[in-house]
C-alpha cells in the first residue's frame, strides 16, 4: 500500500502541537491539522508490509498490539496517497463508527505495531485518520443516513459512553428503534466529562450526537436508572437491554488522615472542570478549583495525566504526581521487541506542560502517600510520602512494592487528586437489573459474550471488561450489537469488523 519507496522519500510528520506558552490560555484542543497535501505523503510512507500488524489488534506477549478495530488502516492509507478521499472515508466507517473520537483521544494502538515503524518512525496513522473524517464532515459525507426500514423492536442502553453510543449506531442503522439513557445532563458518559477538553471538545461529540439523533436514536439524559428510573420499567418497555454504564467506581487510598478537606478524586475534578466550563465558561466558580494551590495527584494512570494540564490551566501553584511503579525506560529494553506495545516511559501534555512551566517532570517514581496532614480546621496541609521498593512476597511467590523504612518525606499539598484507577460498575445498576457480577466486580458473561445472567440484558464495554480504552468501549459496543441483533431476529447482518 502506499507508495512503494514513500517511507524513504517522506519523513513522518504528526499534526504539530501549539507552544506550551499559548496552549495553556485556554482549555481548547491545541493541535494543527495537516495539510491535505502532507497527509498525502504521510499516506505514502505506508508499507507494502505483507503482515499489516496496524490492524491486527492480537495479543503478542502480554498486551495487545494493534488497533482492537480492527481498522483497514493499509487500505484508506493507500486511498489518501492516491487523492480518494470519499473511498478512505467509506472504508474507514467499515470498522470505525466514531473515528471523529478516536483520532483524538486513542493512544494510537496501531502506531506502535507499524512496520516502519520497526527501524524508523511509523506512519502518522491517527493525523490520517482525521484528516478523513474531517475531510468527510466538510463534504457532506458524514451527513445523517436514516434507515429506510424499521423492524419495530426496541432496545434501551444504559450509558451513553463510546460503547453505548456504538451499539446505538449499529443497532439504529439495522432498524431497531433506540432509546439510550444518560444519567448526566449531556450525552456523552467518558467521553464528555472523563475526558478534558484540550483533547476532545465537547461541540465534536455534540456534532455526532446531532446526527445521531436525526437518525432516529432518542437520547434521554438526566436519567438515572436504578434510582430514578426503575430496572423493571424498562425490562417491560423494551424488548432488549444493554448495559453500557461503564466502570465508574473510583479506587480509593485509606491512609490516616483522608477525610481533610481538601481531597478529591481525579474523576470528579475533571468533571467539575468540564461541566463548568460548558455551563458558564468557569465563571461561577463551582468547579474544583487548582488555582493558587500546591496539587498533587496520586496515580500514573491516562486520569493521572490529564489532571496536569487541568490543574496548570487552572493556575495551580505547583503540581507533582506520585507512581507507584519504577520509572519506565526510555527505549524498549531487549524482552519487549516490536511488535509488542512498547513498554516505555510515555510523556503526556500534561507532564510536557508542567516541565515547561515549573521547571521538571513532575513524577516521583516508586513512591506512595502514607499520611495526609491536615490543619486545625480539617483542610489539607501536606502529605507524608514513603518510598517503595520490589519484594518478593513469601506467602505468594509474587513481586509487590513494600515501604523502604525510614524513607518517608514531607511534602506540601493544599490539593489532592485520588488516580488510583476503577474498581468496576456501580452496585446499584447491577442490583437494579439483578445481574451476576464476577470477581472483578465487573457485570458477569460467558466468555466472548455480551449476555447476562438475566434475560433480554446485555453489558458491553468498561461495566463488561473493565477499565479500558475507547477504542476497546466501541469494539465491544459493536459486538454487543451484533449479539442482541441476533438475539432478536435469529441472525445478523451487522459487521464487528
Amino acid at each position: 500500500m502506499g507508495k512503494p519507496t514513500g517511507f524513504m522519500e517522506y519523513k513522518r510528520e504528526d499534526a504539530p502541537a501549539y507552544s506550551v506558552k499559548e496552549r495553556i490560555k485556554n482549555f481548547d484542543e491545541f493541535h494543527d491539522p495537516l495539510s491535505k497535501e502532507d497527509q498525502q505523503k504521510q499516506g505514502a510512507r505506508c508499507m507494502d508490509c505483507g503482515v499489516p500488524f496496524c490492524q491486527a489488534g492480537m495479543q503478542i506477549g502480554s498486551a495487545f498490539s494493534g488497533c482492537p478495530l480492527n481498522n483497514l488502516i493499509p487500505e484508506w492509507n493507500d486511498l489518501i496517497y492516491k487523492g480518494n478521499w470519499e473511498q478512505a472515508y467509506n472504508r474507514l466507517k467499515v470498522t470505525n463508527n466514531f473515528p471523529e473520537f478516536t483520532s483524538r483521544v486513542c493512544p494510537a494502538l496501531c502506531e506502535k505495531a507499524c512496520t516502519c515503524g520497526a527501524n524508523g518512525d511509523a506512519v502518522s496513522v491517527r493525523a490520517n485518520e482525521y484528516g478523513i473524517i474531517e475531510n468527510a464532515y466538510e463534504e457532506g459525507l458524514a451527513d445523517a443516513r436514516i434507515p429506510k426500514v424499521r423492524t419495530g423492536k426496541k432496545i434501551a442502553i444504559i450509558g451513553s459512553g463510546p460503547s453505548g453510543l456504538a451499539a446505538a449506531d449499529q443497532l439504529n442503522q439495522r432498524g431497531h428503534s433506540v432509546t439510550v439513557f444518560e444519567r448526566n445532563d449531556r450525552v456523552g458518559g467518558l467521553l464528555m466529562y472523563g475526558i478534558p477538553n484540550m483533547k476532545l471538545e465537547k461541540d465534536v461529540i455534540e456534532r455526532k450526537i446531532n446526527i445521531m439523533e436525526e437518525e432516529g436514536v432518542t437520547f434521554e439524559t438526566c436519567s438515572n436508572v436504578g434510582k430514578d428510573i426503575k430496572a423493571s420499567e424498562i425490562l417491560k418497555d423494551f424488548d432488549r437491554v444493554i448495559l453500557a454504564c461503564g466502570a465508574s467506581n473510583p479506587r480509593d487510598i485509606k491512609v490516616p488522615g483522608r477525610e481533610a478537606n481538601g481531597i478529591h478524586f481525579a474523576v470528579d475534578f475533571l468533571k467539575s472542570t468540564t461541566k463548568s466550563l460548558l455551563d458558564c465558561n468557569l465563571r461561577e466558580g463551582t468547579f474544583i478549583s487548582a488555582k493558587g494551590k500546591n496539587v498533587m495527584v496520586i496515580g500514573g494512570g491516562d486520569t493521572g495525566h490529564d489532571w496536569g494540564g487541568t490543574s496548570i490551566r487552572h493556575g495551580a501553584k505547583s503540581v507533582l504526581q506520585l507512581e507507584m511503579m519504577p520509572k519506565l525506560p526510555d527505549t524498549r529494553s531487549a524482552d519487549n521487541p516490536w511488535p509488542q506495545w512498547p513498554r516505555v516511559c510515555k510523556t503526556d501534555y500534561g507532564q510536557e506542560e508542567a516541565i515547561a512551566v515549573f521547571g521538571h517532570d513532575p513524577r516521583i517514581y516508586q513512591t506512595t502517600v502514607k499520611e495526609f496532614l491536615k490543619d486545625k480546621n480539617g483542610n489539607l496541609n501536606g502529605i507524608i510520602t514513603v518510598k517503595l521498593e520490589s519484594k518478593k512476597d513469601e506467602k505468594t511467590g509474587r513481586m509487590v512494592m513494600s515501604e523502604v523504612p525510614g524513607s518517608e518525606t514531607k511534602l506540601d499539598a493544599d490539593l489532592v487528586l485520588i488516580a488510583a484507577g476503577f474498581l468496576g460498575t456501580e452496585k446499584y445498576v447491577a442490583d437494579a437489573f439483578g445481574v451476576e457480577l464476577n470477581a472483578r466486580t465487573n457485570v458477569s458473561t460467558a466468555e466472548g459474550a455480551y449476555a447476562t445472567s438475566v434475560k433480554n440484558v446485555f453489558a458491553a464495554g468498561d461495566v463488561h471488561r473493565g477499565q479500558s480504552l475507547v477504542v476497546w468501549a466501541i469494539r465491544e459496543g459493536r459486538e454487543v450489537a451484533h449479539a442482541v441483533d441476533e438475539s432478536l431476529m435469529g441472525y445478523s447482518y451487522l459487521s464487528v469488523q
